[in-house]
């Protein structure tokens, strides 16, 4: 197997059981992973690791795979067991483990699987240690001896949830009925005790994992089931996970679904009111609504935009010293304050901390924001020239861009996998912006010509 494109965006990922998602080749992976982060910790002795899976069938053979490999790299192993990746990184934070790796492959079909490594205090890797896995496996990917799966510390776990319960000050949910939606994943244990040992009146959905229906209608990516069951029970808010855990939508309590921008803007909006936004900016990804930016322009924030993926997120608060980022898709960071770890429980825990200070249901609290209409047109095209490289195309932007000013934005690319050029413009008045979209789609095919 070729290890020139091990890691993805967010680590290892594909379908269970075929190319380094077998359990021997995983093994293998956990082999160079140990080593290459005892290289570069400069240890030979005394090294630990933790692993941790979410609610697939095929996560604790993978566990095993790489529990193998780990000791054969001289590491003490022991599992945290089915827990959400913000979970195993919080503990690996909490226990100073040298290495963690999370078994999951997040909002995705049960039938797919996913690696993802953390080195100590449980951040993610550098590009340049996943680079140095991948060359170490280039040059030998054998398996790793056979091994016993890792024993399970429950202590693991429980000090996850200490750390969620005792992470908002005076944090106090008595009276409020919550329905919490833990697709069928990793946070279909822990989440749930969270809010109750808060004080809340908790239904639990989505929350009996069997290994095969994990996000199958439930979750973040299915928030349906959620809606449902706010309006039924009559509860005052609905929380819904992801597979890992590391997302969160909400529900208010007229059953509208509050997406990540909405998220964003009201914890930003918050945050900026108690003065705890140094710089009055958050980051967001091109992903990310301009109605995001209006209704946080309102309150004097700005956005600074970053391309797409938590990862990028978390280098720019990092790097810009910003306390609040964060995706659409509702995977939110509050930087320093949780040592930038997105994690979806945590995320419900600020915006219920807001709706606690503020006597305001989530409905009021998520009314600024108003999203923008945006199209979105796919022409084919015979080839793929850079979209710079095109005058015409380019002056049309500008032109767009320049008439729609702050409330507005056009996105031009092309699909990674098809034959399309992708023209999407995003503004306050719909017909104008379809109009506009028409046009730069059509000069995108007459500048590059398109096959019928």
């Amino acid at each position: 197997m070729s290890a020139t494109k091990l890691f993805g965006t967010d680590g290892i990922r594909g379908v269970a059981g075929e190319g380094w998602l077998a359990p021997d080749s995983a093994s293998a992976v956990g082999l160079a992973a140990g080593r290459v982060l005892a290289r570069s910790a400069g240890r030979t002795s005394g090294l630990r690791a933790v692993l941790g899976h979410d609610g697939r069938q095929s996560g604790p053979g993978l566990e095993q795979g790489l529990a193998r490999g780990l000791r054969a790299a001289g590491y003490e192993v022991r599992s945290a067991g089915l827990i959400t990746t913000p979970g195993l990184a919080t503990v690996a934070r909490l226990f100073e483990e040298d290495l963690a790796i999370m078994v999951s492959a997040s909002h995705n079909p049960a039938a797919d699987n996913g690696i993802k490594i953390f080195g100590p205090r449980g951040e993610k890797l550098s590009d340049e240690l996943e680079a140095e896995i991948e060359r170490a496996l280039a040059k030998d990917a054998s398996p790793a001896p056979e091994g016993a799966a890792p024993e399970i510390d429950d202590v693991l776990d429980k000090s996850y949830i200490e750390a969620l319960v005792a992470s908002i000050e005076g944090l106090d949910l008595t009276g409020l009925k919550l329905v919490i939606d833990c697709a069928n994943g990793a946070g279909s244990q822990i989440a749930p005790i969270v809010f109750e040992q808060l004080g809340a009146e908790v239904v639990a959905i989505g929350s009996s994992p069997n290994g095969e229906n994990i996000n199958a209608g439930f979750g973040a990516t299915h928030p349906e089931a959620l809606t449902r069951a706010v309006t039924e029970h009559t509860a005052q808010l609905g929380i819904a996970l992801d597979g890992d855990g590391d997302r969160c939508i909400l529900v208010d309590e007229t059953g509208s679904i509050v997406y990540g921008d909405a998220i964003l803007m009201i914890c930003g909006s918050d945050l900026a009111q108690r003065g705890r936004l140094a710089k009055k900016q958050i980051v967001a990804t091109v992903m990310s609504n301009r109605g995001l930016h209006k209704a946080l322009r309102d309150h004097g924030v700005g956005v600074t935009t970053v391309g797409v993926g938590d990862r990028q997120v978390v280098e720019c608060l990092r790097k810009e010293r910003i306390e609040l980022g964060g995706e659409q898709s509702g995977h939110i960071v509050f930087g320093e304050d949780f040592h930038f770890i997105g994690d979806g429980t945590y995320t419900a825990l600020r915006v219920l901390d807001a709706m606690r200070r503020s006597s305001l249901t989530l409905s009021a609290l998520a009314a600024p924001f108003k999203a923008f209409p945006q199209v979105l047109i796919n022409r084919v095209v015979d080839k793929k020239p850079p979209l710079e490289e095109l005058p015409e195309v380019q002056a049309a932007v500008r032109a767009i861009e320049a008439e729609l000013g702050e409330d507005g934005r056009v996105l031009l690319r092309y699909s990674g996998t098809e034959s399309l050029a992708r023209v999407m413009v995003e503004g306050p008045d719909e017909a104008w912006i379809q109009t506009k979209a028409d046009e730069l789609a059509n000069l995108v095919v007459a500048a590059i010509g398109s096959t019928p």
